[in-house]
């Protein structure tokens, strides 16, 4: 008698894998035997030199320009990744983007944007991702990528901060409805992470000083592909609705900042 065939490798998509904490979770699945869809915005460069890491852990990878600024159509590279590696297994939503704008100097474009990238669109492919999902009959994991401004605002940082704190509430939704099918729902809450988008890449985070940070440093985007990584792994079959801060301990400072700071420089972006 034959042996069973091995069942297929599992499918995770990382949307927003070009750099940073995408590109750290993309190769941390990878590492846990996962194949991976890898999207990016506007650094192709940065995406193919995550599929090459990919490859290197054995793995296949499919790579999509994806423009969440652009909906509904933007979500269509979700449904073109899953096509050509055959399922979909784990969904990351990381793709973001943000202002450093006054409240008073806001556009209405630059709210729509914002709201867009990081919410309208992690909200259309958590809906792709969950369709597809139940159809393939054997559940899944959904983690959106918010920030510590999911909980807590930051001046200058007005579309950032409404749209993470609507994903945290949208990912609770999520978790409720779709429980019923298998498909667990998370949230990782990143503080500050050494990622280009916070001017940081290739700094060593243990060679930096942030007295307002418990642990007294900014975090290591492998750090929180560590976090999103267990929350796509078997470990963590009874935790949905959550959501994970990675942020050093920053979220529990605001009365000891409140009571520390020494001038008004808080106050601009």
């Amino acid at each position: 008698m034959s042996a069973p065939a091995a069942p297929a490798p599992k499918v995770a998509v990382v949307t927003g894998s070009d750099s940073g904490i995408g590109r750290a979770t993309a190769v941390r699945l990878a590492e846990a035997g996962m194949d991976i869809g890898i999207t990016w915005h506007s650094d192709e460069k940065g995406a193919e030199g995550t599929a090459e890491e990919v490859r290197g852990k054995g793995r296949r990878a499919a790579v999509a320009r994806m423009d969440l600024a652009r909906l509904p159509a933007g979500a269509d590279a979700l449904d073109r990744l899953c096509d050509e590696l055959g399922r979909l297994d784990v969904l990351v939503n990381n793709a973001g983007t943000g202002t450093a704008t006054p409240f008073l100097d806001l556009t209405l474009d630059d709210m729509r944007r914002v709201l867009d990238v990081d919410l309208a669109g992690p909200f259309l492919c958590g809906q792709k991702a969950a369709r597809r999902m139940i159809r393939q009959g054997d559940g899944g994991r959904i983690v959106n990528v918010t920030s510590v401004h999911e909980h807590q605002p930051r001046v200058g940082a007005g579309p950032y901060c409404a749209a993470k704190g609507g994903l945290g509430l949208l990912t609770q939704v999520m978790a409720l409805e779709l429980a019923e099918h298998g498909i667990t729902v998370n949230a990782v809450a990143p503080g500050e992470i050494a990622t280009p988008m916070t001017g940081q890449e290739d700094v060593d985070v243990h060679t930096e000083h942030r007295p307002g940070v418990p642990l007294g440093r900014p975090g290591d985007a492998r750090e929180v592909a560590a976090v999103i990584a267990f929350l796509a792994g078997p470990d963590a079959s009874y935790v949905t609705g959550a959501s994970w801060s990675v942020d050093g301990g920053m979220l529990r400072m605001g009365p000891m900042a409140g009571s520390h700071l020494g001038s008004d420089d808080w106050r601009r972006p």
